[in-house]
Order: C-alpha cells, then sequence, then structure tokens
C-alpha cells in the first residue's frame, strides 16, 4: 500500500499541509472508516447519510491515523492534528491514487460490463498470477470511491492489478479510466443493468465505451464481439491501441471451437490454443466467454499455453456466482443468487437446459432490480423465455417475480409454476422434489437475498 511522507502525499494530492513541521512524518495507507483505521494511514472525512466525516478526524488520529484531509470550507479544523487542506476529500483522494498508479508503473487492467466482470476478473487474475505478482478488486470497490482505495492498497512489488469499473450514470467510467489509465481495457458485454438510470441499451453501451478514455495509446481494447451496439462503436474507433472482439462464434477475433457442459464443468477449446483442451470447474456458456477473454489478456502478457490451461482449471470464483453444490439426496445445486439482469437469466437458464443427465428442472427466481420503466416487461420477456426451455418447475418470489411466473404460464402450461411471498414457503416446496436427478438454479438480484431458500437443502 501507499507509502509516503506527508510532504509527498500533499505534492500528490493537491493539498496544502497544516504544519510544514510534520511533512517527514510518513503515512502507510488510506482509510475512511476510524472503526478499521490503522496506524499512521491517512484519514479521508467523507460525507455520509447522517453525519460528515469531518466529525470522526480526531477520533481517527486517536484511533492512530497519522494524518487526514480537511476540506478548506469545513470551519473549526483541529489544531492538534496534522491535516492536509483539499477542495474536496473525495476528489484529493483520486488524485492521490492516480499519481501513486503512475509513480508504480503497474500494468493496469480495467474491466466494465453489464454482466461477467467479476467473474472475468478472477478469471484474469488466476491466469496471470500463474507468471506475475497480481492484485484484483475486492469485493464491490469498484466505484468512484472503491477504485482509489484499491489503487492506493497496491504493494509496489505488485506487477498487475486487475481493476473492476462500475458506474450507475454517464461520465463515471470515464472518471474512473483517467485515474486509473489502464493498459489493458475490457468490456465484457452490454446488458440491462442500470437502465433505470440510463434510460436504453444504448445509452448503457455508451457509458461502458468510456473505459477506453483513460486507455494507453499503446494497450490492449478487448470488447464483446457479438454485441451489435459495440462493434458499431468500435468501427468509428480510430485510437492507437489494439483491438480484439470475444465471441462465440469466428466472427470475432478470439471464439472457441468446441464446447461441453455437464454437471461437473465446462471444457472447451479456443482458436488461438487450437491443441488445448480446457477444464474450466465452472457452468454455463457465459462462462467461456468471460475465460476467453482471460486467455486473450494472458496471451498478450506472453503467458506460457499450459500456464493458462492449469490456471483456469485451477480456478475458484467469487461467492454465489455459479456455484454448485451437492445438494439433498444427490441433487445438484446452482447458486446464482449474486445478481440478476434479463442478460444473465437468460444464461442462467440456458445453462440449466443444457445439463442433459437431469430429468427433473427446477428454477428459483426472483426479482430483477433497476430496470427501470420496462420492469414489467423484462420480467415478462424472462417467462416466455422460460417456456421455450427444458424446464420441469418454476418458483418465483417477489412482486416482479410473479410477472415471470405470468410469462411461463402464458406461453406453456406444461410447467409447474408456483409464486411465493414467503422464502421459508418455497424451502418446504424444494425438499420434497430433490433427488439425483434435480438439478436446482437460483438467481435473483442481490436485493432478493434468495439464497436463504437454501437453509437445510445443501449437503456440500
Amino acid at each position: 500500500m501507499i507509502t509516503r511522507t506527508l510532504n509527498q502525499i500533499a505534492i500528490m494530492s493537491n493539498a496544502v499541509l497544516s504544519d510544514p513541521k510534520t511533512g517527514n512524518n510518513r503515512i502507510t495507507g488510506v482509510s475512511i472508516d476510524t472503526r478499521s483505521i490503522s496506524d499512521n494511514q491517512l484519514f479521508v472525512p467523507l460525507p455520509g447519510t447522517n453525519a460528515d466525516g469531518h466529525q470522526f478526524v480526531e477520533k481517527a488520529y486517536q484511533a492512530g491515523a497519522g494524518a487526514a484531509f480537511w476540506k478548506k470550507d469545513v470551519p473549526d479544523p483541529p489544531e492538534n492534528i496534522p491535516l492536509l487542506f483539499v477542495d474536496d476529500p473525495l476528489q484529493a483522494m483520486q488524485e492521490l491514487a492516480r499519481n501513486y498508479r503512475e509513480e508504480l508503473g503497474v500494468t493496469i487492467i480495467g474491466i466494465t460490463g453489464s454482466n461477467g466482470k467479476t467473474t472475468t476478473k478472477d478469471m484474469i487474475a488466476q491466469v496471470l498470477s500463474g507468471t506475475y505478482k497480481v492484485q484484483k478488486t475486492v469485493g464491490n470497490y469498484n466505484s468512484q470511491l472503491g477504485l482509489p482505495l484499491t489503487l492506493l492498497s497496491l504493494e509496489e512489488s505488485t506487477e498487475i492489478m486487475v481493476l473492476e469499473m462500475g458506474m450507475s450514470a454517464l461520465g463515471q467510467i470515464e472518471k474512473l479510466s483517467y485515474i486509473a489509465k489502464p493498459d489493458i481495457a475490457v468490456i465484457t458485454n452490454i446488458g440491462e443493468a442500470h437502465m433505470e438510470e440510463l434510460g436504453s441499451r444504448d445509452n448503457i453501451a455508451t457509458a461502458k465505451f468510456e473505459i477506453i478514455k483513460g486507455l494507453k495509446p499503446n494497450g490492449l481494447f478487448l470488447f464483446d464481439g457479438d454485441e451489435p451496439l459495440l462493434l458499431g462503436k468500435v468501427q468509428n474507433l480510430y485510437n492507437p491501441f489494439t483491438k480484439s472482439s470475444i465471441g462465440m462464434d469466428s466472427k470475432s477475433t478470439l471464439y472457441p471451437e468446441s464446447i461441453l457442459v455437464n454437471e461437473n464443468g465446462t471444457s472447451f477449446r479456443a482458436n488461438i490454443l487450437p491443441d488445448t483442451t480446457i477444464q474450466l470447474p465452472v457452468l454455463g456458456l457465459h462462462n467461456v466467454k468471460n475465460a476467453l477473454f482471460a486467455i486473450a489478456i494472458a496471451n498478450y502478457m506472453n503467458v506460457p499455453d499450459k500456464v493458462i490451461q492449469q490456471q483456469l482449471e485451477s480456478l475458484r470464483i467469487t461467492a454465489m456466482r455459479m456455484e454448485t453444490h451437492k445438494g439433498l439426496n444427490g441433487s445438484l445445486i446452482i447458486n446464482d443468487a449474486y445478481n440478476a439482469s434479463p442478460t444473465s437469466m437468460r444464461a442462467a437458464i440456458t445453462l440449466v437446459d443444457q445439463l442433459v443427465n437431469f430429468s427433473k428442472k427446477i428454477l428459483v427466481l426472483g426479482d430483477m432490480l433497476e430496470l427501470g420503466t420496462k420492469e414489467i416487461e423484462f420480467h415478462q420477456e424472462i417467462g416466455h423465455f422460460i417456456a421455450k426451455h427444458d424446464v420441469n418447475y418454476v418458483f418465483t418470489y417477489g412482486e416482479l417475480g410473479e410477472q415471470i411466473a405470468d410469462g411461463v404460464k402464458k406461453k406453456n402450461k406444461k410447467i409447474d409454476v408456483r409464486r411465493f411471498a414467503d422464502k421459508k414457503e418455497i424451502n418446504k416446496e424444494i425438499l420434497p422434489l430433490l433427488d439425483e436427478q434435480t438439478v436446482l438454479l437460483l438467481k435473483a438480484s442481490r436485493g432478493m437475498k434468495l439464497e436463504e431458500v437454501l437453509d437445510g437443502v445443501i449437503v456440500e
């Protein structure tokens, strides 16, 4: 993590030090939370819902902080604490992170997309860590606040940092891209997440495309070659960096030549590694595409083919993203309850449809949130999509989940559709259905906490 003197911190964050005599004091790390602050960290006071962080500067100092930012127009700064006066503490932290990144010269890989960015981040970090010292975004630290904190946590010996970039409005990823200055930029796909704020998939594509704003001139840009909205934007690009598409057929630069999906994972071959079969320990065609992004970057970074194969085959991804578990009575449970959008929901349903060794297929689905004015239509369309696939039971939870149920019933009377307002009731209905011929998928937005349905269902 960042270790600099207060004089250096002041220069890197455009700050004015309260007491020049403290200029040689060393700061190690940055914190925004007095509850977890460590000795000699820089405390960044931010405005909160119920309180302003400036109220906690003295508490941070008492807990071991070495100094704190202080917004110039906030009155009564404490006189006994080394302070760095700034116009805005968040912007100062972002500028500090940008300069720290430039000083280190680390290779930065920036990832955005409506779906799959966390899994893709995990895969890229996994593949590269067989050859390089790699750090990656932890949790959801991918925002205007989280990304600079992630950069400031970089160890000076780190060679590659894999960063997620999230957004909820236009202009946000552009700002993150200018802070991180990626050497490699990735757009995994364009879905419907943030439709409520942005209004259309085209606006979402525009927002994601901002990732190239800070991309270094000799860098690499990887994008979803199956997405027409991105293809149209790429055609108009004249920037001096390498562009490669990742897709599911030969129209893209990198694509799978063969795929086999079963309950144990997904095996495939890619055109860039024609003599190597990769056994991914995760399910789904969409994860093949995620893995292709990792393969493309590893190839660009001169990672040997054998190392790519070995690293992907030992992959561990973030919890509740296509997690497979052994359920009661030999059943297979797929927990994909971390989040949901129409794009990721369709991908998960397709996966269940493709699993051939199960005669009983159960979907437990909840609301997809933040879809804006078309949310009812999107949920009904998921119901119509399910109706065309090999599914036996659909259990829905939540008000919008009822629209999925309506969509299924309208198009397919043979599927057993049940609606619930209580997760415990879903659990009761599931238990008698579980046997070795059963596969059960759990999928909803994070706010639904649908994983609670699995109480007592999972064996391992």
